[in-house]
């Protein structure tokens, strides 16, 4: 573009910080009258960017005057959307941009406008303060606080025409679907491929290639929401309700294993799961399930995994290979009892009393399993599938939660 070359500085600097020039199509607000603008946008989508230049626009256009910025934390509020690479410091023409007052957390324009930090964890802050704009992110990540989003509603309320942005990864959280359904809130999509180029070079190849086309990469990726399946027992919500980042000092720790009794790439996957307890509760530890391998490669995994965690105990279903499944893991020099259990109802029936154990708050998964909750969130009973993680960590917390009185193993 020799036409670059023969610009003057000023033209050159108005250029690069002129966004409808560099913007995508989704990154524009949407047309026509609205209240509410949701960006539901992939990992790298340039949400961020979106809000941050919209906002901008307000501001320089005199539209916007008081200015509400609401995000998870307050330290998502600074490091994201003020101090970020793509934050309301970084974009628009330099003369134009803010002074932020940390102490304050006030942000104050040349113009005369001024904007508040909010974090969603104090939703009783935004009681009182009233604005004609806001710009909300990752309300995904709002741990369940919409009093936030309804606090900062009552006081949208100054000027011809409030309005609000809301940048966010798709998360079927219960806030997302609400303003889906609001015929004031418009909506606007794009995904992680389409904003490539101003990513680092292979990072969407990566996350392709660990990720594939699952149902994380098609929210994460590329801004899916993915709801939960009609009838499915397993609901991703009551998950992340009660997920942890550390498992607790545990009672007892156990390897359930669905042994596959083929090692071909049409084979199903042998399920190893790894889980502990501590008192009434389950912990999912992780899922180191192997696809297609034989049964002497998946019997190292589980001895390596009994190793890593310190298991007390192999669990493993008998259905397929019944006393071979025993001979195959000692060989492997687990060095840990094998209790073998033999299915006799169906995977419905022995998955739904688990069920309730989640809904009860009684199992946490220690980090995302992708793999696994994507079959859980999928599994009705109807059909042939096998879903071998899920049977894995149905048969471990059975045994751990579930089965007749019988002699706990502690561990010292």
């Amino acid at each position: 573009m020799k036409w670059v070359e023969r610009l003057h500085d000023t033209q050159a600097c108005f250029l690069l910080h002129c966004w409808p020039f560099w913007a995508r199509r989704d990154q524009f607000p949407p047309d026509g009258s609205w209240r509410c603008w949701l960006f539901l946008g992939g990992r790298g989508a340039g949400k961020t960017r979106a809000g941050a230049e919209w906002l901008t626009e307000e501001i320089r256009s005199g539209r916007a005057r008081r200015v509400a910025l609401v995000g998870p934390t307050m330290t998502d509020v600074r490091e994201v959307m003020i101090s970020g690479e793509s934050g309301l410091l970084s974009v628009g023409l330099p003369q134009e941009r803010p002074v932020y007052e940390p102490s304050r957390h006030r942000l104050s324009w040349p113009n005369g406008a001024v904007g508040y930090a909010f974090s969603a964890e104090e939703p009783n802050r935004l009681r009182g303060p009233q604005f004609d704009t806001a710009w909300v992110d990752e309300i995904a990540g709002w741990n369940g606080n919409e009093e936030a989003w309804d606090m900062l509603q009552f006081g949208l309320r100054l000027g011809d025409n409030p309005r609000l942005v809301a940048t966010t990864t798709p998360q079927p959280k219960p806030l997302i679907k609400r303003l889906l359904e609001d015929d004031s809130c418009k909506v606007t999509r794009g995904g992680t491929t389409a904003n490539a180029a101003n990513l680092a070079p292979g990072f969407e190849a990566a996350l392709r290639a660990q990720y594939g086309h699952s149902e994380m990469a098609r929210q994460e990726l590329d801004g899916e929401l993915i709801d939960t399946v009609e009838g499915a027992l397993f609901q991703l919500s009551v998950i992340d309700q009660y997920r942890l980042t550390h498992a607790p000092d545990l009672d007892e720790i156990l390897i359930s294993v669905d042994p596959a009794v083929t090692g071909h790439s049409a084979s199903d996957a042998c399920g190893i799961i790894a889980l502990g307890r501590a008192g009434d509760r389950a912990f999912v530890l992780a899922d180191a399930t192997l696809q297609g391998a034989q049964p002497s490669v998946w019997a190292r995994r589980v001895a390596d995994l009994a190793e890593a965690y310190e298991a007390d105990a192999i669990l493993a279903e008998s259905n397929q290979g019944g006393e071979l499944v025993r001979q195959v893991l000692a060989q492997a020099g687990t060095g840990r009892a094998v209790q073998l259990v033999h299915a006799r109802l169906s995977k419905k029936v022995r998955a739904g009393p688990v069920a309730q154990l989640y809904e009860a708050g009684r199992v946490h998964h220690v980090g995302h399993f992708r793999e696994l909750e994507d079959e859980m969130r999928s599994f009705t009973g109807a059909g042939s599938n096998s879903p071998n993680r899920l049977d894995a960590l149905v048969h471990g917390i059975t045994h751990l939660l579930l089965r007749p009185a019988a002699p706990r193993i502690s561990r010292v």
